[in-house]
């Protein structure tokens, strides 16, 4: 069977995307290829990652674009020239347009630093999450993969991992702990998704 092509979705310092990167060239996910990253922003540092590897990179900032039609019309273009198998988001920070993940139903997925359902939604994003989840005196927190669907993360959980909240956690130290969770569930979801294709 012919390789799984991965499209990753971008906007910051790119430790998700490197550890599917790290993924794919152990051979942990095996029948993958990453064939495209696209960053919504130019100075996100997941950009340099993808370089280093060889990776094609495309960056479509919302500054470069007068009109938000256009600049999802370039994203569609980019998509299309590649047709992916799946499309991962990685600390992607825009909302996908439903048009998109209609055409792409079932091959988008998230990680979400969060136990969804908890914490979700439009402003549960990066360290937002982890001090809401401090605020909230809450006794664990954890990372989720999902399928995402045209809610702000309703879609389909893929697989989940928890990880407590201690008593001396910081915003920070939350997120560092939940990063290492996120490094491991996302290769493994794609992993999964990977072998389903075969099955």
């Amino acid at each position: 069977m012919d390789k799984m092509k991965i499209v990753v979705l971008v906007s910051g310092n790119g430790t998700d995307l490197q550890s599917v990167i790290d993924a794919v060239e152990s051979g942990y996910i095996e029948n993958s290829e990453i064939v495209l990253v696209i960053s919504s922003k130019a100075d996100a540092y997941a950009l340099t990652r993808a370089a280093i590897h060889g990776i094609e990179t495309k960056i479509f900032a919302k500054e470069d674009y007068d009109d938000i039609r256009d600049r999802m019309d370039a994203i569609y273009e980019a998509l299309d020239m590649e047709s992916p198998d799946l499309i991962v988001l990685a600390g992607y920070l825009s909302i996908l347009p439903p048009a998109l993940i209609k055409k792409y139903e079932g091959r988008i997925i998230n990680i979400h630093p969060a136990l969804l359902p908890k914490y979700g939604g439009k402003d549960a994003y990066g360290m937002n999450v982890h001090r809401a989840v401090i605020a909230a005196g809450e006794k664990e927190s954890g990372a989720t993969v999902h399928y995402v669907d045209e809610g702000i993360d309703t879609g389909k959980i893929i697989l989940q991992e928890k990880v407590p909240v201690l008593p001396d956690d910081t915003p920070e130290k939350l997120r560092d702990r939940i990063l290492e969770v996120e490094h491991r569930i996302l290769p493994e979801a794609i992993r999964q998704i990977e072998k389903g294709r075969t099955e």
